[in-house]
């Protein structure tokens, strides 16, 4: 409990530049998207766009990957762009440029459902506003992606990899029209391919990895993980390179020790999935047999059960209500960003758990959903389902209004 604590203290740190009278807390940047882990992840919540009706709104829990045409090669992982690195960066310290601005247009799509209830969707186009080395390469893929909820990762990343594995049918043997793959990205820590659980398309394998890149590329401070003192800057950033940075011996020689990054990982691993309180109500269980007749189940896996965790014995054989096959989905063009991330491919993202989500608005004061938050309610989510969810997204539109209700009923439960 002790280190779990500490961690959130950490998880909530403001950092500063170098140099600094506060050499446990400096080597923000130079560039970088939040000066802490809590900016993005409030609350530990979900993520949102910018908007016109949020005080003082910007993008500090959006980001935009970049990257160009082909694959690393040890990694097999994306190529960053040569000017602006693998994100765009909207923050700098004193005396140094941002890369540029996320600019963000919509264009609305009618929707009809089966009773004849109409539903205005939201399709949005990105573009790096004001890019201030130039411009970026002529093929730039550009993908944004807001912050997820950070609830039941520890658990997650206890589910054993062969259970996950076994859940995937990428050649659809069984003709259901869904073939769920699992991504295989590089580990760091162990120099090999392994599989992919966090992030929109499962292209981090643990939440150590996770933790290190995003110090390492949302703030600009380097880790032994990944030592990058000046984060995602490129070579022709000179300025940036050449700038003081935070590592000390006392934190070995990097900005966030390993004491500091293991403390962090310890926090974000065991954050509690909330419990359900209407869980056996008529209603919900209802609408839980509606979700499953339409077939969202069939991605949204409801339950596993975790393995031995090495070493937090709490998390280690626990049946678990994630509602995620934590596989990649083909999900059509609509959703599609067109940039590949190791084996998943422009069209695939992995299955977002759903727990927690009936808590959005409480939590986060929102309900924008999906990778990049086009989504402002759940209905809107499923009606942008396509590819391998187009079948459950069809069912759900010829739905009854009071079916439907409880479908959203049943999710809002959990």
């Amino acid at each position: 409990e002790s280190d779990f604590r500490v961690g959130n203290a950490i998880f909530r740190k403001v950092w500063v530049s170098s140099p600094s009278s506060t050499q446990s807390s400096d080597g923000l940047g130079p560039l970088y998207n939040a000066r802490s882990c809590q900016r993005c992840h409030l609350k530990d919540g979900r993520g949102h766009p910018p908007e016109a009706n949020w005080p003082d709104d910007n993008a500090v829990s959006m980001i935009l990957r970049l990257s160009i045409p082909g694959a690393a090669a040890k990694t097999g992982g994306t190529v960053p762009d040569p000017k602006y690195g693998g994100q765009l960066q909207d923050h700098a310290i004193q005396g140094h440029p941002v890369e540029g601005h996320i600019h963000i247009t919509y264009k609305d799509v009618p929707v009809t459902l089966g009773d004849g209830e109409a539903v205005t969707l939201r399709h949005p186009s990105y573009r790096v506003e004001t890019p201030r080395y130039g411009k970026p390469h002529r093929d730039l893929m550009i993908s944004p992606r807001i912050a997820p909820q950070m609830i039941g990762l520890g658990l997650l990343e206890a589910i054993p990899a062969k259970d996950i594995l076994a859940g995937g049918d990428p050649e659809d043997r069984d003709n259901d029209q869904i073939s769920g793959r699992a991504n295989t990205v590089w580990s760091f820590e162990q120099n090999k391919k392994v599989l992919g659980r966090f992030g929109w398309k499962a292209g981090q394998p643990t939440m150590r990895q996770q933790s290190a890149d995003a110090f390492a590329g949302d703030m600009g401070l380097a880790t032994m993980l990944f030592d990058k003192p000046s984060g995602d800057c490129m070579s022709i950033q000179t300025a940036c390179r050449a700038a003081p940075n935070g590592k000390t011996p006392e934190q070995d020689n990097a900005e966030v020790g390993e004491e500091l990054l293991n403390l962090v990982v310890t926090y974000a691993s065991n954050l509690a999935v909330p419990a359900r309180d209407d869980a056996k109500d008529a209603g919900v269980l209802a609408g839980q047999k509606i979700f499953n007749d339409i077939g969202c189940a069939r991605c949204h896996t409801p339950s596993w059960v975790t393995g031995d965790h090495p070493t937090q014995r709490h998390l280690s054989n626990q049946k678990i209500w994630p509602y995620t096959d934590l596989l990649l989905h083909d999900m059509g063009e609509g959703l599609a960003d067109h940039r590949p991330e190791y084996d998943a491919t422009g069209m695939e993202w992995r299955t977002p758990p759903l727990w927690g989500i009936g808590l959005t608005q409480a939590v986060s004061g929102h309900t924008y959903f999906l990778h990049d938050g086009r989504a402002r309610n759940l209905t809107e989510a499923i009606l942008w389902h396509g590819g391998e969810g187009q079948a459950a997204r069809d069912r759900f539109v010829t739905l009854s209004k009071t079916d439907r209700a409880m479908v959203l009923r049943f999710l809002n439960s959990l």
